[in-house]
């Protein structure tokens, strides 16, 4: 299999990470030592197509995607002195493309690139949502959400996300969570189906008590 090929952004992020973690080295190397450059690469690879198909979720735009995805692995290379537990990274680079993507929504992309070295190719991940007729009318339903509704939303039923992940990434509280979703899914259902009641008899969200 061909390996995959690094965008430049990415080789600079490592190289960001590298000088603000240096790894441990010689003798007083602690055990379980870990190459803060190789977490970024490592990252982009296990975790880069998932985080540019969740940020799509957020921003109708390819490139609005992309361009938050590259500025949430920079900001983890220049926190990369701060990380203790390596696997916990991608968590908080979920965290970190909620956040971006709020901020987007809110006032317009402004560049993120900080002046790393363009790539014609971009990241160089797959992020087309292939779906079906149904499923793009929730998509534009959800883009319509208040920002913290959405996300709720995208990360409990498409990311499969429990209440407590839910209240980790966003770093807000549980019942703040289970809020959103509520309403949510409420509004969720007088956009797509406007003349309906709501149906008492939905089965509810077994964390929640939001419908499905």
């Amino acid at each position: 299999m061909t390996a995959l090929t690094l965008p430049a952004w990415v080789s600079a992020a490592a190289s960001i990470a590298g000088a603000a973690r240096p790894d441990a080295a010689g003798s007083n190397a602690a055990a379980g030592a870990w190459s803060a450059e190789g977490l970024i690469v490592d990252l982009f690879r296990s975790e880069g197509s998932a985080l540019v198909r969740l940020a799509r979720l957020f921003v109708d735009d390819r490139n609005a995607a992309e361009d938050l995805v590259q500025e949430a692995f920079i900001r983890l290379a220049r926190s990369a002195h701060r990380i203790q537990d390596p696997a916990k990274s991608p968590a908080y680079l979920r965290s970190i493309v909620c956040n971006l993507a709020r901020d987007h929504n809110r006032r317009g992309l402004v560049s993120l690139r900080h002046h790393l070295p363009l790539d014609e190719a971009r990241a160089a991940t797959e992020d087309v949502l292939d779906v079906g007729d149904d499923e793009q009318a929730v998509l534009d339903a959800l883009r319509t959400l208040p920002d913290r509704q959405r996300q709720c939303l995208v990360l409990r039923y498409y990311e499969e996300f429990d209440i407590d992940a839910i209240a980790a990434t966003l770093d807000v509280s549980r019942n703040s969570v289970k809020t959103h979703l509520t309403r949510g899914m409420r509004r969720l259902r007088e956009l797509l189906d406007p003349a309906a009641d709501p149906d008492p008899g939905a089965t509810p969200d077994p964390d929640t008590g939001a419908g499905p």
